[in-house]
């Protein structure tokens, strides 16, 4: 309580300018029981070895202060680096460790921990008895080792590491880690000229390169030498308390450790630097090397991707997803198109998959081809792998059994990627002699057990565990989460008994993990006792609801009442519907029950759910599908109208229902759910005000695609005018409060799309409020922030609509 105070007080003391058209404000303080929700302690995040030996928790701050986003950071070619320590900036770090023995759940004391705990990217030896790290210090990230047989945790570095780019750190063996570290001091950091030495030039010769609306791009040579000094690092290996250096310096992007631990597969970023795409679309050479650094292969020089063809399914007409085959000592598999990369092509197969073994000199070898674009091969054994082949543009996947020894491959099933009942699960894997995590095949390798945590159904979400027969192709459910609660199996630890460890929670239960067995009528061993971090929710009322629109496809959405209501007493309330569009290529899977109501209500920073201890019904997640109509139209076509049958169908059953009150609607969402509200205020009467966070509200300013439209604005014209709420600001007469992060960083949401949208609003004589949140990026972090932005939402609604 004393800490809380406190941050109350800091709050108060804070004198902190937000810039709204003229005014400028302190910071404000939603009501009580809104401010205790968001601040609420974090339930810890759970890791446990494979054989459950050992439980850790990992804890966490709820969100950081302003402060701590305002400290110096670079945005260059498209990342956002902390220059004092060569990491990611706007990390989640945890400040908390918490190891005890899984079955008798006595507690590991653990010395040598960092006295100011901020870790991050926590990683199991193989062996499952030691845990590495990263300490993110104030000048320094380092990486630390904890050995759970000694109880002690060690610091292995030197030279600080560089988290800049990829992945930093492997372990190579039990003993034995792989790291990046750094090669310069921040000290040295280049420093940007006065007076350059000339203009900036960028030129186009006639070939086509439409790239999407990245944002932190490199803009100059002074930009270049700062990409420069902090991609550079220096691979490094410890073993037996000895480091050494693999290689020379470069500015390695990846590297991943081959399956018998003799090779390293690198992925290295070449100059020319693009001034167009992000620095993981740089031009890239592909090597294998020794661990002593000694090159065995190039692999392939892979071209910068701005000059890859726009739109869904197209890719760059080189070798692409180079990785390790996990079954095999030493073999890189990669993927070639074999249509130039232009999916319209008319060929029977589309991408050919590769394999190449050591000593990497021979002429690679064919594997198989897919007549969809290839996504994926998670592999089993000598005899058994599966294939996955996506079209992005179809919304279609197709999963294939593919035979190593014959090169045969089956289809095992296809379906709508939309289609969440369909949705088989994912084969439960085990390690093989490699340490890598491959898929386990049963009876004589004739079924897989297949695992769905989601477990989508006409009931709801009730995840499941399933026997998949290769040969009759058929899913049998083995188990199934019982209706009234929400229940998923996180691990299998033994299958012949199916004992498994589960998380299980309900609306009125908060999530906790128990280990079971599904054959046996045994008793569940509880391993962890999370308390409600929301005392306040309890007795709100949670509901899956289900309606129909207008053309008869089916909607659902999650309504939250408030405490102690009752509609026959209380009358209608005021309500806030929260929504995020999504497209859908078939009706069918449009309608389909997303969610359910049996889940305990867990609040971030973006929930609409704080609103209902204010007196407000709050539908979140509220189906806003926007459905191609028939194979010759895209779902885009007719947004606008989709949207107001979705936006209708959801008032119409709350008004009938006797819960809302058709007179006091309000509609919010966040990044695309803005661009909706802003849409569906312009177009229609149905609310008294909007609320939009960090929305795209010109989609000229998106000429080569948003979301999944794959239209470019010069083949689509009307269509990128008439799905833009900025064209319609003179209609746009509802209140509508617009919220952006100034250093949003998300492609095309630009923070220009509410400093515009405002300003037509206000030159047509609208109603709008513009809150420009300082140092927030696309997700908001800042305690301060999200205090206000919530004070921000409520006194709108209060004011607009209740």
């Amino acid at each position: 309580m004393k800490t809380k105070k406190l941050f109350y007080l800091i709050i108060f003391s804070l004198w902190v300018f937000v810039s709204f058209g003229q005014d400028a404000m302190e910071y404000q303080l939603p009501p009580r029981e809104i401010s205790d929700l968001l601040l609420a302690k974090p339930t810890p995040t759970v890791r446990v070895d494979s054989k459950l030996n050992y439980l850790i928790l990992l804890g966490r701050n709820s969100y950081p202060m302003v402060e701590e986003l305002g400290q110096p950071e670079i945005k260059v070619a498209g990342l956002r680096i902390n220059p004092l320590n060569f990491s990611p900036t706007r990390q989640t770090f945890v400040n908390s460790i918490s190891i005890s023995n899984c079955k008798t759940g006595k507690s590991l004391e653990i010395s040598g921990l960092p006295k100011n705990l901020s870790a991050s990217n926590f990683l199991w030896n193989q062996a499952e008895n030691k845990i590495a790290f990263t300490q993110n210090e104030k000048k320094s990230v380092d990486l630390y080792v904890i050995d759970l047989l000694l109880k002690k945790a060690t610091k292995i570095n030197i030279q600080p590491l560089n988290m800049v780019l990829g992945n930093s750190f492997a372990w190579l063996d039990d003993q034995t880690l792989v790291y990046k570290s750094t090669i310069q001091s921040p000290d040295l950091i280049p420093v940007r000229p006065i007076t350059p030495k000339g203009p900036t030039v960028q030129q186009t010769l006639g070939k086509s390169a439409p790239r999407p609306t990245y944002q932190d791009l490199i803009k100059s040579e002074f930009d270049e030498k700062l990409f420069d000094f902090f991609a550079q690092s220096q691979l490094m290996i410890y073993a037996n308390g000895q480091i050494k250096k693999i290689g020379l310096p470069n500015r390695l992007s990846s590297f991943s450790i081959s399956p018998d631990q003799k090779y390293l597969l690198t992925r290295e970023i070449e100059k020319p630097f693009s001034y167009s795409v992000p620095a993981y679309g740089f031009n890239t050479s592909i090597r294998v090397i020794q661990l002593d650094g000694k090159e065995v292969s190039q692999l392939a020089k892979i071209p910068s991707s701005e000059n890859a063809p726009s739109g869904n399914d197209n890719v760059l007409n080189a070798p692409r997803g180079f990785e390790w085959r996990d079954d095999e000592p030493s073999t890189v598999i990669y993927t070639m198109p074999l249509d130039s990369g232009l999916i319209k092509k008319q060929v029977e197969y589309h991408d050919v998959v590769l394999a190449l073994k050591a000593p990497f000199n021979e002429k690679p070898a064919e594997l198989f081809k897919t007549k969809m674009r290839f996504s994926d091969v998670s592999w089993g054994d000598q005899n058994f792998a599966m294939v996955t082949e996506v079209s992005r543009a179809k919304q279609n996947t197709r999963v294939s059994a593919y035979n190593p020894l014959t090169g045969q491959i089956n289809v095992l099933y296809e379906r709508n990627l939309t289609d969440a009942y369909g949705n088989p699960g994912s084969p439960i894997r085990k390690k093989n002699s490699f340490g890598k995590h491959v898929i386990q095949t049963f009876d004589d390798g004739k079924t897989l057990l297949m695992n769905n945590p989601v477990g989508s159904s006409e009931k709801g979400d009730l995840p499941f565990l399933a026997k998949f027969n290769l040969e009759t192709k058929k899913n049998e459910i083995i188990w199934r989460a019982k209706e009234g609660s929400f229940e998923f199996i996180d691990e299998v630890i033994d299958e012949k008994t199916l004992t498994v460890l589960s998380r299980k929670e309900s609306q009125t239960e908060v999530p906790n993990y128990y280990i079971k067995s599904l054959l046996a009528d045994t008793k569940e061993q509880k391993i962890t006792n999370f308390s409600d971090p929301y005392p306040s929710l309890q007795g709100v009322k949670k509901e899956k609801i289900k309606y129909k629109r207008s053309d008869g496809v089916d909607l659902t959405g999650d309504l939250y009442l408030p405490k102690g209501y009752d509609k026959s007493k209380n009358g209608p309330l005021p309500v806030l519907i929260w929504a995020y569009p999504r497209e859908f290529n078939s009706a069918n899977d449009a309608a389909q029950v997303r969610g359910s109501k049996d889940r305990f209500a867990s609040l971030s920073w973006a929930s609409p759910i704080f609103y209902v201890t204010q007196g407000y019904a709050v539908l979140d997640n509220a189906e806003m599908p926007i459905v191609s109509t028939d194979a010759t139209h895209k779902p885009n076509d007719n947004f606008i109208e989709q949207l107001k049958m979705n936006a209708s169908a959801a008032i119409d059953y709350l008004v009938k229902d006797g819960i809302g009150d058709a007179k006091r609607m309000a509609v919010g969402g966040h990044s695309y759910g803005a661009f909706m509200t802003a849409n569906l205020l312009a177009h229609t009467d149905l609310f008294k005000a909007g609320i939009a966070r960090s929305g795209a509200y010109n989609r000229t300013l998106t000429p080569f695609g948003f979301q999944n439209e794959d239209r470019t604005y010069w083949q689509a014209p009307s269509l990128y005018y008439e799905m833009s709420p900025f064209s319609y600001a003179n209609k746009l007469k509802e209140p509508i409060l617009l919220i952006h992060g100034e250093a949003d960083d998300n492609t095309g949401t630009y923070p220009i799309n509410s400093e515009r949208l405002y300003a037509a609003i206000k030159g047509n004589g609208g109603i709008s409020r513009f809150v420009y949140l300082p140092y927030e990026a696309h997700s908001y972090r800042g305690k301060e922030n999200l205090l206000h932005m919530l004070w921000e939402q409520f006194q709108w609604l209060e004011k607009y609509v209740k």
